[in-house]
């Protein structure tokens, strides 16, 4: 009995470490892979830009935190969404920003110039991040490889739900009588019943076509 019971323990233990193996091979692959676990969206309709993230939180297997805002104000104007690391976003929403003060009122000069040092910047390069930043006359989409992208038809999905939402909000962005926030509510709502990295937890930034911008939480998301 007592062979017996020390077999299973070690076989116990052995299977667990197995598993303990098996998530970190898991959580190396998919961040190998440069995949973010959320979902970004922008749409853009009618002089209106939306600018919509979900909430959730992921460190391999386990959702740490369900109530992220990766959506902001970068200056009056201006708003920016992330995929990645919250810090090193951050780190890269304040160059953003000093860019703009040096260019006033040119975004895709200033993402250009944020692009080009992410890409030299010896520390900069380190950072792992992908944004997405819009003004009332355009939208962009920033890599740490030194891309800005513009979309065509003005909707740009980013992180491990991107394709999801990109593919719904293009399918709806010319249904007749849907807001630029209608359109992006349902593919959010889409990306998060697809991507077990996205919840439901919705924030969102408007442009209005004035320039003016709105703000929400949550909740009011939800609704």
């Amino acid at each position: 009995g007592t062979l017996h019971t020390a077999t299973r323990d070690e076989n116990m233990t052995t299977r667990a470490s197995g598993l303990v193996r098996i998530a970190r091979q898991t959580f190396s692959t998919f961040a190998g892979h440069g995949v973010k676990a959320t979902t970004v969206l922008c749409v853009r309709k009618d002089g209106q830009v939306v600018l919509m993230a979900d909430g959730q939180v992921t460190m391999g297997s386990e959702i740490v935190k369900p109530n992220v805002k990766k959506v902001r104000v970068i200056q009056p104007g201006v708003i920016g969404g992330f995929a990645g690391a919250t810090a090193d976003a951050f780190t890269l929403f304040e160059r953003l920003e000093n860019k703009l003060e040096e260019h006033p009122g040119q975004l895709m000069r200033a993402a250009v110039e944020l692009a080009k040092a992410w890409r030299t910047d010896k520390f900069l390069r380190k950072l792992e991040a992908t944004m997405i930043v819009a003004d009332k006359d355009s939208a962009f989409q920033i890599t740490g490889s030194g891309d800005v992208l513009e979309p065509h038809d003005g909707v740009i999905g980013i992180g491990s739900g991107g394709s999801y939402a990109l593919a719904a909000a293009r399918a709806l962005v010319d249904v007749p009588g849907m807001t630029a926030y209608d359109v992006a509510k349902k593919a959010m709502t889409i990306a998060a019943d697809t991507c077990v990295y996205t919840n439901h937890n919705f924030t969102y930034q408007i442009i209005n076509s004035d320039g003016t911008a709105n703000a929400s939480d949550v909740e009011a998301a939800k609704r």
